[in-house]
């Protein structure tokens, strides 16, 4: 496991705010992007006196190595945290608890639809798209014996009693999205992503959630899978992406958009961070603390950015 980086921990005494956190996926390494909203994360729990918490959440595609190298990334760029790292394969045994207080409630069933049965029933005009249409809601015991028969693994699905659900965002103000029988263990047995993520939120503390924008949609099931297990629902402020010069999410294949990129180019960890403080209406920042002086959630931008081949950042 990689090693934690000095920390300022800050005096969370009975009634101060708790944690914020930033949890990137190890599937490669982190980009621009990611680094943006990764050092947002940070500003917004510093300049709240919160802790400032890193959790990798393995569960899905791992890269070997990749979690170090993000990890590497973000204290180069001068980010610290409050130890320890959270890994969320070895936090299995919480997914676990909560999914059998949902299905103790009676509020779960099983789902045998492949992935390509679910993309085709969502072209229907029925609710919005990409919810799931209940299809395996109401099976009986004989069309699951069916399934299970024809080799089917079965998915845990959470029976939602509500279609919709209203969070708050401190950058976007009220969100009202669509809540459906989201997956809570995919047939292989891994506890899928939105269950993990609200469990961990709650255990590790975090009342305060600061991610990509391109996450919103997925905020209000979170929110209401909360309120179900008797969680604290977090406050949210949802970012701008950095995109590409033709408007689509960054990605390796748009040239050098990562830190080690940038470096080989002859840019220093502190004329990156600079970039994005730049990129954020902020200048003269060459660390992260400097940044924290000048740091106004107010004043944040509200559209996304975008990359140009040479790194610089430019408004979209």
């Amino acid at each position: 496991m990689p090693t934690d980086p000095p920390t300022a921990t800050p005096d969370r005494a009975a009634g101060k705010p708790g944690n914020g956190r930033f949890a990137p996926s190890p599937s490669g390494d982190l980009h621009l992007g990611n680094l943006r909203t990764g050092l947002l994360a940070w500003l917004f729990a510093r300049s709240t006196g919160r802790g400032f918490l890193m959790r990798v959440e393995d569960l899905d595609r791992v890269r070997p190595g990749a979690a170090e190298r993000q990890l590497a990334d973000l204290a180069a760029i001068g980010l610290d945290w409050d130890p320890p790292v959270v890994w969320q394969s070895e936090r299995l045994l919480l997914y676990r608890a909560a999914i059998e207080r949902l299905i103790a409630a009676e509020l779960t069933y099983e789902c045998f639809c492949t992935r390509k049965e679910i993309q085709q029933a969502v072209t229907a005009p029925h609710g919005p798209m990409g919810a799931y249409p209940g299809t395996c809601r109401n099976l009986t015991d004989l069309q699951k014996r069916q399934r299970r028969a024809e080799g089917r693994p079965a998915a845990l699905r959470l029976r939602a009693g509500v279609t919709e659900f209203t969070v708050t965002d401190r950058l976007l103000g009220e969100y009202r999205g669509a809540v459906d029988d989201l997956v809570l263990r995919r047939g292989d047995g891994t506890p899928a992503y939105n269950l993990a993520v609200v469990v961990d939120d709650a255990d590790q503390g975090i009342d305060q959630v600061v991610r990509g924008d391109d996450l919103l949609p997925s905020t209000p099931r979170q929110a209401y899978l909360a309120t179900l297990l008797e969680l604290p629902v977090p406050e949210y402020a949802h970012v701008p992406l950095v995109l590409n010069p033709a408007g689509q999410r960054l990605a390796k294949r748009d040239g050098a958009v990562t830190l080690r990129d940038r470096m080989a180019l002859g840019e220093s960890p502190q004329r990156v961070l600079g970039l994005l403080a730049e990129s954020l209406g902020y200048t003269d920042a060459t660390t992260p603390s400097g940044l924290l002086k000048q740091f106004r959630p107010e004043t944040l931008p509200r559209e996304p950015w975008r990359l140009d081949p040479n790194g610089l950042l430019q408004p979209s």
